[in-house]
């Protein structure tokens, strides 16, 4: 398993115990075109980490990379956890183009099962929400909690509603998580002092270019100690 930053975003380390069904549906998912993301760093990160002091960034679900590599841009060492090794490929691609490789790690693990003796500064998972294979979120986020270091701050991003209107059948059903929701999920004790708990609407664009809303939920905790 990957312990520590390596600095290397050439070679990802790999597990491969993940649910086939999972890991083969994301797959296929980037395999599907050269990008399925934009490349930028999403809207909430970039506000929430805006001043607070560098250091090791861990992003779990990190897809192509994008934040990983503007928290490297911003100067931490940004380390990248997915479940396609495609999507990291492109990543570290990315992490060469902006010369930041030497602050990046990517690495293709199984986020349910994936562990760390490192403990990071910032732990960020934006938008952690499959369908329509399902993934174990909750348990996922309760353990990011455990990867975060005393003085850190954990960030957890979520669609707070479909993140477009033309939503396919098996999003339907799907409940999207409310601040309230996630921070039950998280199960935070005394050590830890919520900052943001809330909302934020967001203007997106369509794959056709076309400007619509979103909502996202925002959740950001600081570990006052160890």
């Amino acid at each position: 398993m990957h312990t520590h930053h390596d600095g290397s975003a050439a070679g990802a380390a790999t597990d491969t115990t993940a649910e086939p069904s999972v890991r083969d549906w994301w797959e296929a998912r980037y395999a599907e075109r050269d990008g399925i993301w934009s490349g930028r760093v999403n809207a909430v990160l970039a506000s929430v980490t805006w001043g607070l002091p560098v250091g090791r960034a861990l992003d779990l679900g990190c897809g192509e990379g994008g934040d990983v590599v503007w928290l490297a841009e911003q100067g931490w060492d940004a380390t990248g956890i997915d479940l396609s090794v495609t999507a990291l490929q492109r990543g570290s691609r990315a992490a060469v183009a902006a010369g930041v490789e030497d602050r990046t790690a990517f690495v293709a693990a199984d986020l349910a099962r994936w562990d760390t003796a490192a403990r990071y500064d910032l732990v960020t998972a934006s938008f952690l929400q499959s369908w329509p294979v399902e993934i174990p979120r909750a348990d996922i986020l309760r353990r990011a909690a455990g990867f975060v270091a005393a003085g850190g701050h954990l960030l957890v991003t979520a669609h707070a509603a479909p993140p477009h209107d033309d939503l396919p059948p098996e999003l339907r059903e799907y409940r999207f998580p409310a601040p309230a929701d996630d921070l039950a999920v998280l199960q935070l004790d005394d050590r830890w002092d919520v900052l943001v708990a809330e909302v934020r609407p967001r203007t997106a664009m369509t794959p056709e270019g076309d400007p619509h809303e979103v909502l996202d939920s925002v959740v950001l905790a600081r570990l006052t100690r160890g």
